[in-house]
């Protein structure tokens, strides 16, 4: 297993990390994780060299994290993993939230501190509450009493947003959505850079797109094989975040052996070093982030003019996720993406006002386009 030293931290991160939103199911029932066959694909990274688990308040349904203190509890000696977990920002309406939901955390968890702490899911509806609630101090005091060892946040929202919280306060680390076909999409590039100069490590979560990146795709086989490469498409991916000197870690849901081995053996090889592409390799991978945009059905940019919405629908989120079911042929993915959104924020929630129509460089028939958007994905 390779590990990316984060010298502000003190510590080493094996360049592949495990998400704990995936885990295996019993009967397609999401809040009910087959215990066993979690264990056995987890135990096996571990043994591998797999040094971090990431979970949150709200995977599988709220039982992830006790899934993940029992594991540990059974299977490892504390000081043997990096736990990660998340503060759910959306649930905090007063002054003793934050602390109720840390200590829950701290219980199901079965441990006394945890590792990497993040507020999840940062935008610009949850910093106002990060501000309200003095979130950031809360965090300060958490690791003056030992209770979190290292201040983060994952984020979900514009470029400049991201700047603002970076700018914010003296975080330790960050976790952004990235990976070839987002180089222009939240954080971004620019972002991951942003961060990066100003010393926060970034560790990356989705380097597979949720999944799409990591499927065979027809549109895109003779691309590949000009490559000259064996490659797999996962492989393809990872090399291509692993490449950055700046990615602490990649982040995979993983939830079958399958993915577990494949992941474990890419982030134990040259694919998981600095430096690992040519320049011929990266001119392949821009043929294929071409291809792909070049497919999508909306031609939207995700430039942000249509925001804010006066009925705060995410419009480009919402079309993004709509022409990736289109371009990747996946629509029950797209779904899975779509649940993300909150209730008040969706296509359905537009009430046609038209003022994005007239901010819309690129012309889209948007009302049109969402109304499409809630027939295809609000299932």
């Amino acid at each position: 297993m390779h590990y990316r030293e984060l010298p502000k931290l003190g510590v080493k991160l094996s360049s592949l990390g495990f998400g704990c939103m995936r885990l295996p199911v019993i009967a397609s029932r999401s809040n009910v994780i087959d215990k066993t066959e979690a264990s056995r694909i987890i135990k096996y990274a571990i043994d591998k060299g797999l040094n971090y688990l990431d979970t949150a308040w709200p995977y599988h349904g709220g039982t992830s994290e006790a899934f993940v203190g029992e594991f540990v509890s059974a299977n490892l000696r504390r000081e043997d993993v990096f736990i990660a977990t998340k503060l759910p920002v959306w649930e905090i309406n007063n002054e003793k939230d934050a602390d109720r939901i840390f200590y829950e955390q701290l219980k199901r968890l079965r441990t006394d501190y945890i590792d990497f702490y993040l507020l999840h899911s940062l935008n610009k509806g949850a910093w106002q509450t990060v501000e309200r609630f003095d979130l950031l101090s809360w965090l300060d005091r958490k690791v003056e009493e030992g209770k979190i060892r290292f201040r983060g946040f994952s984020f979900h929202d514009e470029l400049s947003e991201f700047k603002r919280y970076v700018d914010s306060f003296d975080w330790d680390f960050c976790q952004i959505q990235y990976n070839y076909m987002n180089e222009n999409y939240q954080a971004g590039t620019e972002g991951f850079l942003y961060a990066s100069k100003k010393g926060i490590p970034v560790i990356v979560m989705e380097p597979l797109l949720g999944g799409y990146i990591a499927k065979s795709n027809p549109l895109l086989e003779t691309i590949w094989k000009e490559s000259g490469r064996s490659w797999s498409p996962v492989e393809w991916a990872f090399r291509w975040l692993w490449n950055k000197e700046g990615v602490a870690m990649l982040l995979s849901g993983m939830s079958t052996m399958e993915q577990v081995e494949e992941n474990v053996s890419l982030a134990s090889s040259d694919a998981a070093s600095v430096g690992n592409l040519s320049s011929n390799d990266l001119a392949i991978i821009a043929r294929v982030r071409e291809k792909l945009e070049s497919s999508k059905v909306i031609p939207c940019t995700a430039c942000n003019y249509c925001q804010p919405c006066p009925n705060d629908v995410e419009i480009p989120r919402i079309f993004k996720i709509y022409n990736d079911s289109v371009v990747f042929s996946d629509v029950d993915a797209a779904r899975g993406s779509y649940r993300w959104i909150p209730k008040g924020h969706r296509a359905s929630d537009c009430v046609e006002c038209g003022e994005c129509l007239e901010k819309c460089p690129q012309s889209i028939e948007i009302i049109d386009w969402l109304k499409k958007s809630a027939m295809v994905l609000e299932v």
